[in-house]
């Protein structure tokens, strides 16, 4: 694999575990303090949250404060920022490439909601439509229309309609065209395979041959340019430049805005700042992959109360022992049962979270025992998420994904 960009480390992560992370594939023990090291990004450490708690008035979150959001790019300088009273705002985004989401498409959105709040600032979520046709075996029309549904679900995160739009690529590309035709012209084809590696698979002429499409090495720009204001005219105004952007991703995105990050000062762009999340493990552990294409992997936010009960007991991989015995004896390990990794996320309390942790790592508590809690935990999350999306209306979702100014 070439290079990455002189200013930017390589995208590309393995190691002696098999530890693979890619904008598009991660499998493998993650080592996150060896992905910020290798990313060369910098951890959320005690002293920043206590700066972010201070600058902005609120809380942090219990995903900043559990180490679930980890590694920053400039988070400081977004806090500096809004301690002077200027101006900034969001960019997140969805692939919408399934009729549902699941509760592992949720982490960001929820996130962003609460960031949102805090900031009270302008949002920005990109539906990559055009991305999910160039990877998947979609037809066009189809992921056109999946990224106007999963937008419902989006919506019945809570965000503010008169500071957030909501886009499709495939409807709103006019606009930020000429940021990214900009990005094109300073980033090179062997800086993209750099970062991305964008390799043939097979060989030609023979079964399984996968050549890349000419789309996959232009996409990149297209999920740069809304890290910059100038393609949000009617937000922003047109020419305007300064006003920083914030991104919350999970890591596997980062190489995106690596290469954003490279090209922004040659362009007269500010550098996107990033905050990052973890991976969402699957139900059946850690180190396996959420799909929405398997069922069995993932808490589905179409799930009914009987749908979640029966996955979480029969998926949710279990850091208990063998027999009852032993595990009393023992008791579980929190680092690889499912149903605690997951209360971490959704389990708010942190004195609830770790009463659950002493029981279960002392054995008093049983595997079917926290998977109980865990079921008891999300599913009035996911009923919750189920009306108010069913309040989402097609005019709520076109109107969220009209191009109009915004309430700075």
């Amino acid at each position: 694999m070439a290079a990455a960009p002189a200013t930017e480390p390589p995208a590309d992560v393995g190691d002696a575990d098999d530890m693979v992370v890619t904008a598009w594939e991660v499998s493998g023990k993650i080592d996150y303090n060896k992905l910020i090291e290798q990313f060369g990004s910098q951890a959320i450490t005690p002293a920043l949250i206590e700066k972010f708690e201070r600058v902005t008035g609120c809380k942090a979150h219990p995903w900043i404060r559990r180490g679930i959001f980890f590694s920053h790019r400039d988070l400081d300088m977004i806090l500096d920022n809004y301690a002077a009273g200027k101006p900034m705002y969001l960019y997140t985004g969805r692939g919408p490439s399934s009729e549902a989401l699941h509760l592992g498409h949720l982490i960001p959105f929820l996130f962003t909601k609460y960031l949102q709040d805090v900031f009270k600032c302008v949002l920005v979520i990109q539906m990559t439509d055009d991305e999910k046709f160039l990877w998947k075996d979609l037809q066009l029309d189809e992921c056109h229309r999946l990224g106007f549904e999963n937008a419902k679900d989006i919506i019945a995160c809570g965000f503010d309609i008169s500071k957030t739009l909501i886009f499709s690529d495939l409807d709103y590309v006019g606009h930020m065209y000429p940021v990214i035709v900009k990005i094109w012209k300073a980033v090179t084809y062997n800086q993209v395979k750099g970062i991305f590696g964008f390799e043939d698979k097979g060989v030609p002429g023979e079964p399984g041959y996968e050549p890349v499409n000419i789309g996959k090495h232009a996409f990149p720009a297209v999920q740069a340019a809304p890290s910059f204001p100038a393609a949000f005219p009617h937000i922003f105004g047109a020419g305007n430049n300064t006003v920083p952007c914030l991104i919350p991703c999970a890591i596997d995105q980062d190489p995106y805005f690596r290469m954003t990050r490279d090209v922004a000062p040659r362009l007269g762009f500010l550098k996107p700042a990033l905050i990052h999340s973890k991976f969402f493990p699957a139900l059946q552990g850690a180190q396996s992959k959420m799909s929405a294409s398997d069922e069995s992997s993932a808490i589905f936010c179409t799930d009914t109360p009987a749908e979640i009960k029966k996955k979480v007991n029969k998926y949710a991989f279990s850091g208990g022992q063998q027999t009852e015995e032993e595990h009393r004896k023992l008791g579980g390990n929190c680092d690889t049962d499912i149903s605690y990794q997951w209360l971490t996320f959704f389990e708010h309390d942190d004195a609830k979270l770790a009463r659950i942790k002493e029981e279960y790592s002392s054995g008093r508590m049983l595997s079917g025992e926290i998977k109980g809690e865990l079921i008891k935990c999300i599913t009035p999350l996911v009923q919750r998420h189920q009306s108010a999306r069913a309040k989402v209306t097609d005019e709520i979702v076109k109107t969220f994904m009209t191009p109009r100014k915004l309430a700075l």
